[in-house]
């Protein structure tokens, strides 16, 4: 159970950063990263689901992944869906 703690606690630590004042590349790296940290989570609570732990626990877990995921994840394509625009839109 104490695993599962940290897992949350580490996926609650995640706090977006500042995707504007990156490059287009950085922003691409930037996602990738958060789409590995999300497979990386994923399987970890697949494994406590598969050893029987606190139920309640591993919901909590999915829920707060899923959320943390979604909420960069959209910053991301917002910021570079606006960099992709003002990059290629405004040179023609």
């Amino acid at each position: 159970m104490e695993n599962i703690k940290k897992l949350i606690e580490e996926i609650n630590l995640r706090k977006p950063k500042k995707y504007e004042q990156m490059k287009i590349e950085e922003i691409s790296k930037e996602l990738h990263y958060v789409m590995k940290f999300e497979q990386d989570t994923i399987k970890k609570i697949n494994l406590f689901e598969k050893d029987h732990q606190d139920v309640d626990l591993i919901k909590y877990a999915r829920i707060i992944c899923r959320n943390t995921v979604e909420r960069e994840t959209s910053l991301i394509q917002e910021t570079y869906l606006k960099k992709i625009d003002s990059k290629y839109l405004n040179s023609k």
